[in-house]
């Protein structure tokens, strides 16, 4: 294992706290110019207690933010028809502007079958096949987008410079939620992507000449200072929790140019850009235009 160089510079940090101050500002400003309150509403189909705290925050960011928030509840052990039944009733419901499926489901139950009966407009996590289709189509202006990639794609403009095109990304990670579709909307931005996963040979090669590495696998310690160049930026999309608390994908403190915290980094700005999109989700259910 090479030695760590003792001239690399101590990493900047990304925190995306600012950024997610900044988002929610212009939540609360787009809430407050309409004559109604959103209403969200959290589908849980499993009796995972992960899911249940996940609620609970969302909840309380509803709150502070004026947004009317409720929780359908189907139990521990739902069916997959009576899952259907709820999302089809939300979906078609005037008085519903966005819908969230908790994941992960109850045992037996078929995610994917669920998305697609998620009416786009209303699929606030942006994970139905309708929204991921337009992102890869290049269409993004009709989507609704993944908060946790949207996060990663702000914080490397925040790092790198607004315009990205031209740029090269690696992303270590091909997940559904995170990797894939950040793929699909970096190089919309006319980023030059490089995706790699568990079975990429000598990781360091491929990364060398990359400008940023993001990492969303869920595995601690994958990124570590052998794999990794003093200018890289590390965005950290990993979530691991251990017993001395949340640590992300990469290392704490790599030899890097900027690295985001875990926690504090991507996880903020994640959650003040789901809010975000239920302002997106009403636009494009009042046929009005979104950026």
């Amino acid at each position: 294992m090479p030695t760590p160089d003792a001239s690399a510079p101590t990493p900047r940090a990304l925190p995306g706290k600012a950024l997610a101050a900044d988002v929610t500002a212009d939540v609360r400003a787009a809430l407050r110019a309409w004559p109604f309150q959103p209403h969200l509403v959290s589908v849980l189909a499993s009796g995972d207690p992960a899911s249940r705290v996940y609620v609970d925050s969302k909840a309380r960011q509803a709150e502070r933010l004026g947004v009317r928030f409720t929780v359908r509840d189907l139990g521990d052990a739902p069916t997959q028809d009576g899952l259907h039944a709820a999302l089809d009733e939300l979906s078609a419901s005037g008085d519903v502007h966005g819908i969230m499926l908790e994941l992960p489901l109850a045992p037996g139950l078929d995610a994917d079958a669920a998305l697609l009966r998620l009416q786009p407009q209303k699929d606030i996590e942006g994970l139905s096949p309708a929204n991921l289709a337009l992102i890869a189509a290049g269409r993004e202006s009709e989507a609704l987008l993944p908060p946790t990639p949207r996060s990663v794609r702000f914080l490397l403009r925040s790092a790198l410079g607004d315009d990205l095109r031209g740029r090269r990304v690696a992303v270590v990670g091909p997940g559904r939620t995170v990797g894939r579709p950040l793929t699909f909307m970096l190089n919309n931005r006319g980023v030059t992507v490089t995706l790699c996963n568990e079975h990429t040979r000598d990781l360091r090669a491929v990364l060398d000449n990359q400008d940023a590495v993001v990492v969303a696998v869920g595995r601690a310690g994958l990124l570590r200072p052998e794999h990794v160049q003093p200018h890289h930026v590390i965005i950290d999309a990993g979530i691991n929790v251990q017993p001395q608390g949340v640590v992300g994908d990469a290392e704490a403190g790599l030899p890097v140019q900027a690295q985001t915290p875990v926690p504090g980094g991507v996880g903020p700005l994640t959650s003040a850009l789901m809010y975000q999109n239920l302002v997106r989700a009403v636009k494009l259910q009042r046929g009005e235009p979104v950026e």
